[in-house]
């Protein structure tokens, strides 16, 4: 039962990235990608290829790893709650992210000089099905979204720290090799996403008894029924009259002055 109620691409989805993920993974231990292609290299013309094909690449197993699992898991919770229009926000955030990196100029923060970047892997994809899911849930108030939203802020909120250079936090010997602009560009690209998309797809259910108008015949006769049936329900406690203050007051003269 709990399978069929599952929408079929959340299921399929994630295996597909996973297995693509794998696949480039493997191809580049074999030797099929090395000096830099398939990756995105940022302003040079070599590295536009890369807006498709860095998130099926990765430095390490350590490093696909790290990506597998949240891919999986945003992936599945994207297409199950976004169903209709999850296929707009994969593909619109992962080529926005891609290109967005790629125009930004890798440029040392602190030195100011030009570091020739080969930026591979998932990660920035990772930020926006992370940061979609969160502000999705916030713009749409709805109580069901916005349980994903606090699950997606449980297990990912310190991807936040991500989107700062490494080089703020520790004392680095050398130039920190995680991409924080691909980080920053994704989290920005989920939260405009999820701001345009904001009124499209699931609408918020809203019941029947919830508009100003409503009125029902049937529950109206059970109420008179119940009504008739228990009278004393309804007949008004005595009421006592409340103390007069100025009452007390006088009370209170009278007996000091005895």
């Amino acid at each position: 039962m709990f399978i069929k109620s599952i929408n079929r691409k959340a299921l399929v989805a994630p295996i597909i990235m996973l297995a693509l993920m794998w696949i480039g993974y493997a191809l580049q231990n074999l030797g099929f990608f090395s000096n830099c292609t398939g990756a995105i290299i940022p302003l040079m013309p070599d590295g536009l290829l890369g807006i498709i094909t860095s998130p099926f690449l990765h430095g390490s197993l350590e490093h696909i790893f790290g990506n597998s699992v949240p891919i999986a898991v945003l992936l599945f919770l994207l297409y199950t709650f976004y169903p209709t229009i999850a296929d707009k926000v994969l593909i619109t955030g992962w080529i926005s992210t891609g290109l967005l990196v790629w125009l930004l100029p890798p440029i040392d923060i602190f030195t100011g000089q030009w570091n020739y970047a080969c930026i591979i892997g998932a990660s920035g994809l990772v930020y926006v099905l992370a940061f979609f899911l969160f502000f999705s849930g916030l713009f749409r108030w709805d109580m069901k979204l916005l349980t994903i939203s606090l699950l997606v802020a449980l297990y990912y909120g310190s991807l936040v720290w991500g989107m700062l250079p490494e080089e703020l936090f520790s004392n680095l010997q050398e130039p920190s090799r995680i991409s924080w602009q691909s980080h920053l560009a994704g989290g920005l690209v989920g939260i405009i996403l999820a701001f345009l998309f904001r009124k499209i797809g699931e609408k918020k259910k809203k019941f029947i008894w919830e508009f100003p108008n409503y009125y029902s015949e049937k529950d109206d006769k059970m109420w008179q029924e119940y009504k008739e049936k228990f009278p004393d329900d309804f007949l008004e406690l005595p009421h006592k009259p409340k103390d007069n203050i100025w009452d007390h007051l006088d009370e209170i003269r009278r007996r000091e002055s005895n």
